[in-house]
Parts: C-alpha cells; sequence; structure tokens
C-alpha cells in the first residue's frame, strides 16, 4: 500500500511538472547591449520567477530591431528614443508604440583631439548620425553649445540643411550611428549616442567635451507592437523594468550617464 502511494505521488509530481512546463512562456526581446542588453539580462531570474523566460537578442544597429519587431520575430525591442520610434515607424508604415519608458541616455560631444571645446578649429570636422531623429538631435546639441544656427522651423528633424549661421564654418560627416566611435582619429569631433559611447569604453561624464543634460526628451522606451500593448506578459516585463533594482543598477553601473526616467 505505501509503495502504491509513493507512486501515486511521483506521478502527481511529475504532471504537476509537466504542466508548468507546458505554461511556461518565453519572451523575446531585441536590444542594443549597452546599457539595454544589460539591464534586460538583470530581471530574467525576476521573470522566470513569474513562469517568464527572457530571451534577449542583442543588436548593433537602429533598424533591425524595429522590422523584427513588425514582422513578429520579437515580442518587444528597447534600444530607442520615443522621436526615433515614432519617425521610423511612420516612415516605415510599422505599427509600433511603446509601453514603459526607462531611461535617458544623454548625448554627448567627443574629440580624440581636443580637452576644451573652445579650441575647436574653423573648418574642423565634425562626424554625427546621418539618421533623421538622431541627426537632428546632434543639431540641436551643436546648437546649444553655440557652434551653428538652426532654422527654428526644422524641429526635432533638422538636417545639415536647415543650418542658417555655421560662424566655424564646420564640415559634417553623416555615418551610421554605430560607427561613429570609430571615427573619432579622423575627425574632431564626433557627436555620439551613449549606449554607443559605452561600448566603445568612453565614459560620458568624463570624456565628452559636452552632454546633454537629464532634462533630455529623448527617454528610451519598451517598443511593442500596438496590438500587444495589454499581453499580460509585456506587462511583467514593464513592471520588472520599473523596479528599484534596475533603478538602483542603473545608477549605481553608469554613474550618471544614463539616467532613470522613473
Amino acid at each position: 500500500m505505501r509503495r502504491a502511494i509513493t507512486i501515486t505521488l511521483t506521478l502527481v509530481l511529475l504532471l504537476g511538472i509537466g504542466a508548468l512546463g507546458a505554461h511556461a512562456q518565453t519572451l523575446t526581446v531585441g536590444a542594443t547591449p549597452v546599457p539595454h542588453a544589460e539591464v534586460l539580462n538583470l530581471i530574467k531570474d525576476d521573470l522566470a520567477a513569474d513562469g517568464i523566460e527572457l530571451v534577449v537578442i542583442e543588436f548593433t544597429d537602429y533598424i533591425q530591431p524595429n522590422l523584427a519587431l513588425a514582422e513578429g520575430e520579437l515580442d518587444a525591442n528597447y534600444f530607442q528614443h520615443i522621436p526615433y520610434l515614432e519617425t521610423f515607424s511612420a516612415d516605415h508604415r510599422l505599427d509600433l508604440t511603446h509601453i514603459t519608458a526607462v531611461h535617458i541616455e544623454p548625448m554627448g560631444g567627443y574629440s580624440d583631439k581636443l580637452t576644451d571645446l573652445k579650441d575647436l578649429a574653423d573648418g574642423a570636422r565634425v562626424a554625427m548620425p546621418n539618421d533623421p531623429v538622431n541627426g537632428g538631435r546632434a543639431l540641436m546639441l551643436l546648437e546649444r553649445n553655440g557652434l551653428l544656427e538652426l532654422d527654428p522651423a526644422a524641429g526635432i528633424t533638422a538636417t545639415i540643411l536647415d543650418i542658417v549661421d555655421n560662424p566655424k564654418n564646420l564640415r559634417f560627416s553623416e555615418l551610421e550611428a554605430a560607427q561613429l566611435p570609430r571615427i573619432l582619429p579622423d575627425v574632431e569631433l564626433a557627436i555620439i549616442n551613449t549606449n554607443y559611447a559605452l561600448e566603445a569604453g568612453l565614459t560620458p561624464l568624463t570624456d565628452a567635451l559636452f552632454i546633454e543634460d537629464s532634462q533630455s526628451p529623448y527617454v528610451n522606451v519598451l517598443a511593442v507592437r500596438t496590438a500587444d500593448v495589454d499581453r499580460e506578459d509585456l506587462a511583467k516585463l514593464s513592471e520588472a523594468l520599473l523596479s528599484e533594482k534596475v533603478k538602483d543598477f542603473i545608477l549605481e553601473q553608469y554613474e550618471g550617464a544614463v539616467v532613470p526616467a522613473f
């Protein structure tokens, strides 16, 4: 009789474990390596406790993560700010939105040749992102630091054609954002997104000649397909991203180069 009870209990346990496995969910999220993938990897265990296996797919560009999300290859992505998401979605006719604002990565101006912006010579070469939103953001940052003047009507998607005053006759090179740290030896100044600066071993608060402050409107978000905004697993991911654990990690790990938005 005791042996029969033992067998019965074993079968119950096995069936229970099988049921748990059958209900386990996989959530696939695209991210650029730093800081996005690092933040996501931090919360894997927290989501596992809720029965969600978080799979982080790393991308090194700003184009493929949105295309992969729209095509259903990803459940969400976490790499971009709101103006970029909205502009990219409109330009490519993608039905994407965002559900969580996580952090700000201040864009900065870097140089291998200068230690002070006042030493920037006439005719200096300036490298900047070639996508419309980050390009406009870079130009506005240059304007705020007195290096040029933009047409006020240009807005956040300003281009070099919207420069109305260029007193130093700066020469601009527009490149894919990920390539900008590599071009530093060849230019006098490069405007670089913080995630790529960090990947290249730069410390934004000490290496940048100038940098956006914490009031920047370019908040990095968790992007999803519009049809999925009410998914429970994505809500749990959002909750984990907005935890004190993540806030403390961002503050300690990046020492002000990445700023929590919550």
